[in-house]
C-alpha cells in the first residue's frame, strides 16, 4: 500500500485519514512474516514501545526472543501519539490517592519520573535521532477558573513527590507562549518525534539480534511449561512470553474485564511559513496540555507544524480496534485549533488519525503475570502515557524475567477494579465521555465569552 492509498478513505473538509497514523511509514526493510516453527527463551507479542523495549532489554541479557506484530513496528498506539515525553505530571493525584493511598501513590509517581529518565538515557545509547526537544511540558490554563484547581493538583503532587513549577502569565509571555494559554505547572520532559523513536527501537532491536516477525498476527496461543503461539503460516513456542499489546490486548482473550481500548484522535497543520512562525512565537516549543477533563495537547513539531491531540475520546462496542476516522473527533479539533491560535486563520491541515489506548477504570497501570504456570506476563493500562512508562516497562519485565524484582516494578501490584460487561461498559462508557465533554464545552464557552469581551 502507498501513501497515497493510505491517505485516501475519508475526508473531513481539508482533512485527509491516514490509517498509518500521521508519524511512521511502513518500513523499506519490513521483515517477513512467520513462516514454519521457531522456538526462543521468550516470546515477546506487539512491537510497539513497551514490546521492542522488553526484547531489546532481554536480548542484553542473554536471551533469545522472538518479537510478534500484527502489521509492523510501531504501527500502534506507539506511532499515533503525540510525542510527549512526560512523567507524573500527566495523572490525576488526587485519585490516584484516594485509589491506593498516600504511600502507595509515591511509588506510582517515582515510576513515571524515573520513565523519563529512562527514555533519555536509551535514545543516547541507542543513538536514536528522534527531534527530542527537553523543553518541558506545561500543564496551561486557558481559563482563569483553571488556576484553583491547578495549584491545588500541584500541592498534592509535591507531597507525592512530583517536582512541578508554577509558571506565571508573566513568564509565559515572555516566553512567547501563544496568549491562549494564560498560565499553568511545568515539569521537566519535552517532546519527540514518536514515529522516529519506535523505528529507532526497532533497528536496534534487530541488530542485537531479536528475531522480529511482522504482518504476522497472534491467533492464539497454548498454556504450559512451553507456550506455543499459532500464527496464520506458523508457530512459535518458548517457555515465558510477554503480552505488549496494550489497547489490542482483550481481543487476545486476556485482560477484557481489566482493560478497554479507547480511541483518541489528532490532526496536524500544514507546515508553517516564516512569517506564521515569527506571529507565533513559541521559541522554545514547549509541550502543552490543558487541564481539561477530556485534555487537548498542543504542539510544534521540528519539522514547523501543529500537532493537537484528544479532546474528544471514543469507545466502540466490544472492546473492538477498527482502524476508522473518527470525524467528530477531527471536527471538535480542527475547532479547537482555530480559538486558541486566532492568529493563524489560513493555517490549512494536512491529515488527520486515530488509534487506541488501554485504560483501566482507576487509570492506573495493569502489570501482572498469568497462566496455569505463571509464565505469561503482560503490561497494559498506559491511559495515554505509553511512551516513558512502556518503554521504562522493558527494563523493569526484563529485570522480573531475569529474577530480579524492581521495587518501581512492585509498587505498581494493586487490584484493577473489574469492567463491567456488555452493554454495560458501552453506556458507562459513552455517558461518562459525554459528561466530560459537557464540563469542558461549559469551561469552553466561558472562554469564548471572554475574548469576545477583550
Amino acid at each position: 500500500m502507498n501513501r497515497r492509498n493510505e491517505l485516501a478513505g475519508s475526508d473531513f473538509g481539508s482533512l485527509r485519514f491516514r490509517s498509518l497514523g500521521g508519524w511512521v511509514e511502513r518500513p523499506v526493510d519490513q521483515q517477513p512474516e512467520l513462516e514454519g516453527h521457531v522456538s526462543a527463551d521468550v516470546i515477546v507479542v506487539g512491537a510497539g514501545f513497551a514490546g521492542l523495549s522488553t526484547a531489546l532489554e532481554l536480548t542484553t541479557r542473554g536471551a533469545k526472543v522472538i518479537v510478534l506484530e500484527q502489521e509492523f513496528g510501531g504501527f500502534g498506539a506507539s506511532g499515533r501519539n503525540a510525542g510527549y515525553l512526560l512523567g507524573s505530571m500527566g495523572i490525576e493525584f488526587e485519585f490516584f490517592v484516594r485509589r491506593v493511598g498516600i504511600e502507595h501513590a509515591r511509588k506510582f509517581i517515582r515510576f513515571y519520573d524515573e520513565a523519563v529518565c529512562y527514555v533519555e538515557r536509551r535514545m543516547t545509547e541507542l543513538g536514536i535521532d528522534c527531534d527530542y526537544n527537553p523543553s518541558g511540558v506545561i500543564r496551561a490554563a486557558v481559563d482563569p477558573s483553571q488556576e484553583k484547581w491547578l495549584r491545588k493538583c500541584m500541592e498534592v503532587g509535591r507531597e507525592l513527590g512530583s517536582v512541578t513549577r508554577f509558571v506565571d502569565q508573566a513568564e509565559m509571555r515572555a516566553r512567547g507562549i501563544p496568549p491562549a494559554f494564560l498560565f499553568g505547572s511545568e515539569q521537566r520532559g519535552g517532546t519527540l518525534h514518536p514515529g522516529k523513536y519506535v523505528s529507532g527501537l526497532r533497528r536496534a532491536a534487530l541488530q542485537a539480534g531479536v528475531k522480529l516477525y511482522e504482518k504476522t498476527p497472534l491467533l492464539s496461543y497454548g498454556e504450559g511449561p512451553t507456550i506455543t503461539c499459532k500464527t496464520a503460516r506458523g508457530s512459535a513456542s518458548a517457555p515465558l512470553m510477554v503480552l505488549a499489546t496494550n489497547a489490542y490486548t482483550p481481543q487476545l482473550g486476556l485482560l477484557r474485564n481489566k482493560v478497554a481500548p479507547i480511541r483518541v484522535s489528532a490532526i496536524e497543520t500544514q507546515q508553517l511559513s516564516s512569517k506564521q512562525l515569527a506571529s507565533l512565537g513559541w521559541h522554545g516549543r514547549e509541550g502543552i496540555i490543558t487541564p481539561h477533563l477530556t485534555m487537548e495537547s498542543h504542539r510544534l513539531t521540528a519539522h514547523n507544524t501543529m500537532v493537537l491531540t484528544v479532546k474528544k475520546l471514543n469507545y466502540v462496542y466490544g472492546s473492538k480496534t477498527p482502524n476508522v476516522p473518527d470525524n467528530g473527533a477531527y471536527g471538535a479539533l480542527a475547532q479547537t485549533l482555530r480559538e486558541r491560535f486566532p492568529n493563524l486563520p489560513d493555517l490549512g491541515i494536512q491529515h488527520c488519525w486515530s488509534g487506541y489506548v488501554s485504560v483501566a477504570y482507576d487509570a492506573l497501570p495493569v502489570v501482572g503475570v498469568t497462566g496455569a504456570q505463571q509464565n505469561i506476563h503482560y503490561v497494559a493500562g498506559c491511559s495515554g502515557h505509553g511512551l516513558a512508562t512502556h518503554s521504562f516497562m522493558g527494563q523493569l519485565l526484563a529485570e522480573r524475567i531475569n529474577g530480579v524484582e524492581n521495587p518501581l516494578l512492585t509498587a505498581l501490584h494493586h487490584k484493577t477494579p473489574s469492567m463491567l460487561p456488555e452493554p454495560f461498559q458501552w453506556c458507562a462508557l459513552k455517558a461518562t465521555f459525554a459528561a466530560t465533554r459537557k464540563y469542558d464545552e461549559w469551561t469552553d464557552r466561558k472562554v469564548r465569552k471572554a475574548v469576545a469581551t477583550n
